[in-house]
């Protein structure tokens, strides 16, 4: 007797209500639309939906208490917001439902991608080793998700799935939060993230990834955690000796992308500027519809940058503000949802001195 196939394709037609006919292909029992591209996120807790409810860790790198999660969802999810975080909404921009954490109990199907960030998480497998989900580990996740989706729906297909598909990637705040000055030259440190970095985006290429969302370092030195500490009450102004680091990452990453587009077939970036434009929005929130860049919503202590959102860390007082939406920061290091909005717009949408040389949308339009 002849096996049934495990794939299949058909061009179905599905009517909008604004009357458009969209040709679908089917794999097994899932139709998608011709031109599907799936959004695979690796991280940390700027792009974390929820990976790390499910390991054992502790609160500082867990968001699953409330108001996490209180504006949007109504209950925390495990996302370090008010509500939704980046890949959020490049999900949405890409027409894509929401993309689960890895970790998610069930049945996933993976065909519209997984994420795969942990809060903590760092390009040095030594970052909160043991407490997170490190980069390296994410891209083993990675490798099982190919292994399933081969079984599932074939080679080919699972190649042309993952050729198509798009990856999110930030990573490095938490290696430079940990960073020891005594064992190694800054530059020393910033190849060894960058160099671990580019060793999993090689790792992705040769899985079958072909295109990459990589965004930059921030300016450390803006947030209220940083303030808080060094700042005290002082003016509350950024403190340039913390976000310098950032830029030598910058460069560094900036030039070993150029190499791996030269060197390897068909590889292709979005490099987002992600310094310079959370720099604009924390230092001229009203440019963007917000009214407060240098001060967290929850939190306590000067700007509000203990982090103690949520009253389980160290710090058990905090306070809240009434609305998330017009702030920059939700805690001591996490951007509002409406922040997180802006910075994805700009990540989507945004020119070459922002977003280059492709931009998301174009990537996903490849």
């Amino acid at each position: 007797m002849m096996a049934r196939k495990k794939i299949h394709f058909c061009f179905l037609i599905f009517f909008l209500s604004y009357g458009i006919l969209i040709p679908t292909r089917c794999l097994a029992n899932i139709c998608l639309p011709k031109e599907h591209v799936a959004l695979f996120v690796f991280g940390d807790s700027l792009f974390d939906v929820g990976n790390n409810n499910y390991i054992n860790t502790t609160t500082d790198d867990q968001a699953n208490y409330s108001p996490y999660g209180e504006t949007f969802f109504n209950f925390p999810t495990g996302r370090f917001s008010d509500g939704r975080v980046i890949p959020d909404f490049v999900a949405e921009y890409a027409k894509l439902p929401l993309i689960q954490p890895y970790l998610f109990p069930g049945n996933q199907q993976y065909v519209n991608g997984i994420n795969f960030a942990s809060a903590g998480a760092g390009a040095l497998v030594e970052t909160h080793q043991g407490l997170v989900i490190d980069l390296k580990t994410q891209l083993t996740y990675f490798k099982n998700v190919k292994k399933i989706l081969r079984q599932r729906y074939g080679n080919k297909e699972t190649t042309t799935l993952l050729s198509k598909a798009v990856y999110l990637i930030n990573i490095g705040v938490n290696d430079y939060f940990q960073e020891n000055s005594s064992l190694y030259t800054h530059e020393k440190y910033v190849s060894m993230v960058v160099g671990n970095l580019t060793t999993v985006i090689k790792g992705i290429y040769d899985l079958g990834g072909r295109k990459f969302g990589i965004l930059n370092q921030p300016p450390k030195g803006c947030f209220p955690f940083i303030k808080a500490f060094v700042n005290g009450t002082k003016s509350g102004s950024c403190i340039e000796e913390y976000s310098a680091p950032a830029k030598v990452h910058n460069i560094v990453l900036f030039e070993e992308l150029e190499k791996l587009r030269k060197q390897i077939k068909g590889f292709k970036y979005s490099y987002f500027n992600f310094f310079d434009v959370s720099f604009e929005v924390i230092n001229n929130p009203s440019k963007f519809g917000l009214k407060e860049g240098g001060v967290a919503c929850c939190g306590s202590g000067p700007y509000k940058g203990y982090y103690s959102c949520g009253g389980k860390r160290e710090v058990k007082d905090y306070d809240l503000c009434k609305n998330p939406s017009e702030y920059v920061f939700f805690d001591a290091v996490h951007p509002t949802e409406s922040a997180s909005r802006i910075i994805s717009q700009f990540m989507w949408s945004g020119n070459l001195s922002i977003s280059g040389p492709y931009n998301l949308k174009s990537l996903f339009e490849e």
